[in-house]
């Protein structure tokens, strides 16, 4: 059994929960039993109608917690004997990207992610989950592993880019990506991703490419940070919560839009708050995965497809005059 990790860190407020926070302590200091009850009523009418009304640069605020679960905080959780391999085979070995084998409720699966780390000295060190050409390159092998030998992958995607320095770009950080997409568009084994909290640009989508995709209700998954995005349109980072807005990153508008295939719910609050009922609902999502894996329901040419159909226009205007240009 995997040695379950602890995520503690501190309480961290983020700005749109400390009124939370002072409420949450009045409910402490209440004198008396009745007083108390009347301030949790009071308590969870606002935490469930914050959390209900978040805005989009607010979800990205969640997304970011920095005591949110890891994806070895789930594996530690959900998987049995996981042993990690090493190595791409080419350069090194790069622990911002983690792979290995494992049994999922007496089931063997490959798994493979970024793992951003909880404290100061993890997050270095795992370069805060954006992996380098050679963490690509070893997800790539153990892909090509699990399609040896028949068993499906699961793909834990938490990463705000693949990383951007010179070293990388020299090493071809971008033909890199786009190989491991390629990768899971051809492999003949079924694949899993779940986005558990910062999907951000290629470093996500090179190992985002499954069967079927899914994403924590707190989550982002977007193609570069709102205040890069501030930075280009309007020349002001401080427009990023505009930028949050305009692009569509929160799960719901995800799901509309067809790039998810489902939403794992979170406690009020976030994952941080309960990691133990988000790893369940985890779980229960990769056991219906399995389970449609047994009857057959995935196929590379399904999968194909599916990603074929993504990117249609939504404005009708704009797409007839897109046909005159």
């Amino acid at each position: 059994m995997s040695k379950k990790r602890s995520n503690s860190g501190g309480n961290h407020l983020l700005p749109f929960e400390k009124e939370l926070a002072e409420m949450e302590a009045a409910v402490a200091a209440a004198e008396t039993e009745e007083e108390k009850q009347a301030r949790r009523q009071a308590f969870d009418e606002a935490r469930t109608r914050v959390y209900a009304e978040l805005t989009a640069w607010q979800r990205i605020q969640l997304a970011r917690h920095p005591q949110r679960p890891r994806m070895l905080d789930y594996t530690s959780r959900i998987l049995d004997d996981l042993v990690e391999l090493h190595g791409d085979r080419a350069i090194g070995d790069d622990p911002a990207m983690v792979c290995g084998i494992g049994r999922f409720q007496g089931e063997t699966v490959f798994v493979m992610g970024q793992q951003k780390g909880i404290q100061t000295d993890e997050k270095v060190r795992r370069n805060f989950g954006m992996a380098h050409p050679d963490g690509y390159r070893k997800a790539m092998r153990m892909m090509r592993l699990a399609e040896r030998y028949g068993f499906p992958v699961i793909s834990f995607v938490d990463t705000p880019a693949a990383h951007p320095d010179i070293e990388a770009e020299r090493f071809g950080q971008g033909p890199i990506i786009a190989q491991s997409m390629l990768t899971c568009l051809e492999l003949k084994v079924p694949i899993f991703c779940a986005i558990l909290s910062e999907g951000g640009s290629g470093g996500a989508l090179a190992i985002a490419v499954g069967d079927w995709v899914t994403m924590f209700e707190y989550a982002m998954y977007v193609i570069c940070p709102p205040e890069r995005c501030a930075e280009i349109l309007w020349r002001d980072v401080e427009q990023k919560e505009l930028a949050a807005s305009a692009m569509r990153v929160s799960a719901p508008e995800l799901f509309e839009l067809g790039t998810l295939d489902s939403i794992m719910p979170e406690s009020d609050g976030g994952a941080h708050r309960a990691p133990d009922a988000a790893a369940q609902v985890l779980s229960e999502e990769i056991a219906k995965f399995l389970d449609g894996c047994k009857k057959g329901l995935w196929t590379p040419e399904k999968r194909q497809a599916k990603f074929r159909a993504m990117g249609q226009f939504l404005e009708p205007a704009v797409e007839a005059e897109l046909e005159h240009v």
